[in-house]
């Protein structure tokens, strides 16, 4: 698009777009107008060939000569991963599940030619059985507030024009044309919003030390260093909504008197790496970024950084250290990056849902994201939904939002009608939250009162199926792995953890070894470098609190009570239910299962392995695991 000279010629283009998005943001059934079909091109669907479903209906459109009646578009992440890939129709608002290359043809047929809803490809509500048509009407979606995701899964993200046609970078050129730097700073302290990937700092009392202290040269640093486990949360809004964040950097560079950012993205993230690549050449051909921003002689540029993948890179000194070249291992503070940072120079480090926040609070004001969230936690949170869920996807809600609203209303129950046990948030710095707190809300004093914390917004749910004691082995064997070493209580306490931890779950685990892990963790947890290894004990602390009868069982009787530590379980045919089939005999693998045909059967358990082979095969139920 042409380049945008002044803040009044922004509002004007912006007028002159909003035509884009009239059946997007007007839904209704129109026989007459023309349709829109959005398809998700998140990573999820696209990863189940969302782009070939696009593509097969852009050449069914040609083909059947529809260019008049319907276009069809990519969009970013509707959330509903569980449910991909997604397809909505506008202005009907019909919102299609789990679509396969073979639909796009009906899809055309039906419901674009002949108005009629196909209905087999409608969620199915798993209660009612009720086929349900509209996204907003769907359980999934009824608590949601999208704010951060407000334009994934309504824009295409690789259209500029579609951004600012919804108000896209409208509060910076408000900002840059009729605000100083403080009063920016003082309408983000205002508005409460706190950092959305770790503690929770303030946002705006972040940028006010960066602005404090004087140099020559400042930077913003976009942290797109997403390393927890099952969380994809930056990812999704890099993908489906770049220049909510590019605006975002914009905004944090003239307030704290930045003129270069930097987006630090891992390479694993290729699909949220191009569409970041072509939203800043947008955004500099349409004036919006680079020199002279709509012509207010304000100069911001971005560059991208690519990640090897390194998790300690997610704490913001061992991030600054790998943008310069260095290995990516973080050091002593203070002096805090907004003192000395990128080059040693003032530097603010804002993560990608924080960053996508900012836009949204300058343009509708303090005082209305004040109304959002909870006392302390204002605003929304995005989580990444993951394990054993129903519903798996990416859910947006306002904090104080309790665990239960989330695991039951929005989540749709635990798989298999299992019992809910724990869930873990924070990733690998974050806690198990037993049962018991089911209706804690959400924000980040709650969180740190049950000793779990917010994070970037990862959320594991266990079932009754799921051994905590294997959990938090799992969660400390990816700490070892990723700790940068630099300190000896992460690089070496970590390793002594894990090996307590596998010693339990291995059977070989005693009482004293409960006694050691608890002193173990709380020595790491303050004598450790940074944050990320500061924070590496939670899960064990967590699960010792709250699940120690666990611990306890694997250590006095030898059992894993959820039946998943492979080395405690044991086999046994149920004599009364064997029928002498001798399924389990012909596929044991070590052939310590005896009997004759017609018999019962009988295990070796000094020679059983363990492997499960028997009780998978078994057609009768005659044998049982303990």
């Amino acid at each position: 698009m042409n380049r945008i000279n002044s803040y009044s010629e922004l509002l004007s283009t912006c007028e002159s777009l909003k035509p884009l998005l009239h059946s997007r943001l007007n839904t209704g059934i129109r026989p007459d107008e023309k349709k829109l079909i959005l398809i998700c091109g998140g990573t999820g669907c696209h990863a189940s060939e969302s782009d070939k479903i696009l593509a097969k209906f852009e050449s069914l459109i040609d083909e059947k000569n529809l260019q008049n009646v319907v276009a069809a578009s990519k969009t970013g992440c509707f959330g509903f991963c569980a449910k991909g890939p997604i397809v909505k129709i506008f202005p009907d608002d019909v919102f299609y599940v789990q679509v396969k290359i073979e639909d796009a043809e009906e899809i055309i047929d039906q419901h674009i030619v002949n108005n009629q809803v196909v209905k087999r490809l409608l969620f199915e509500d798993p209660i009612s059985k009720q086929r349900i048509p509209t996204q907003h009407e769907i359980p999934f979606y009824k608590n949601q507030k999208r704010i951060a995701l407000r334009n994934c899964g309504l824009i295409n993200p690789e259209k500029i024009e579609e951004y600012i046609a919804t108000g896209g970078y409208q509060a910076l050129g408000r900002a840059v044309a009729e605000m100083t730097p403080e009063e920016v700073i003082e309408e983000m302290k205002r508005s409460g919003l706190r950092g959305r990937g770790g503690a929770g700092f303030p946002t705006g009392k972040k940028w006010e030390f960066g602005r404090s202290y004087k140099s020559d040269e400042k930077f913003v640093i976009c942290n797109a260093d997403e390393g927890d486990p099952g969380a994809f949360m930056d990812r999704s809004i890099l993908e489906g909504d770049s220049h909510s964040v590019l605006e975002g950097m914009a905004l944090a560079g003239y307030a704290i008197g930045a003129n270069k950012g930097y987006v630090y993205i891992r390479a694993e993230y290729p699909l949220a790496v191009e569409r970041l690549k072509i939203a800043i050449k947008q955004a500099h051909d349409a004036g919006v970024l680079g020199k002279n921003i709509l012509g207010s002689g304000f100069d911001f540029e971005i560059d991208i950084r690519l990640g090897a993948g390194a998790f300690v890179c997610g704490e913001e000194t061992a991030l600054i250290n790998s943008i310069q070249g260095k290995r990516g291992e973080p050091h002593t503070k203070p002096p805090f990056p907004a003192q000395s940072g990128l080059w040693d120079k003032p530097t603010v480090v804002n993560n990608v849902e924080t960053l996508a926040n900012v836009p949204i609070v300058m343009l509708k004001g303090a005082d209305w994201f004040n109304t959002i969230g909870s006392k302390t936690s204002k605003g929304t949170k995005v989580f990444a939904l993951a394990g054993q869920i129903n519903n798996v996807g990416l859910v947006e809600v306002p904090m104080g939002t309790t665990l239960r609203e989330i695991i039951y209303d929005t989540g749709g129950g635990i798989k298999g009608n299992l019992d809910f046990k724990a869930a873990q948030t924070g990733g690998p710095s974050g806690g198990c939250i037993p049962k018991q707190f089911l209706d804690t809300p959400i924000d980040y004093e709650s969180l740190a009162s049950i000793g779990s914390m917010m994070g970037s917004g990862g959320m594991i749910i266990m079932s009754e199926k799921d051994c905590m004691v294997n959990i938090a082995k799992f969660y400390l064997e990816f700490t070892v792995e990723e700790s940068c070493g630099r300190c000896v209580p992460c690089r070496i306490g970590t390793k002594r953890l894990h090996e307590i931890l596998s010693s339990i779950t291995e059977g070989r685990g005693t009482e004293a070894d409960l006694a050691e892990l608890q002193s173990l963790a709380k020595v790491i947890t303050d004598t450790a470098l940074c944050g990320l290894g500061q924070t590496a004990p939670n899960p064990v602390l967590s699960t010792l609190k709250y699940f120690m009868d666990e611990y306890e069982a694997h250590v006095k009787e030898k059992r894993c009570p959820a039946g998943v530590c492979k080395s405690l379980l044991n086999f046994e045919i149920l004599p009364d239910k064997c029928i002498g089939c001798t399924t389990c005999a012909r596929n044991c693998p070590v052939n310590c299962i005896s009997g004759v045909v017609k018999q019962p059967h009988v295990i070796d358990q000094s020679r059983c392995i363990k492997c499960g082979t028997c009780y998978s095969k078994c057609k009768f139920q005659a044998i049982i695991r303990h």
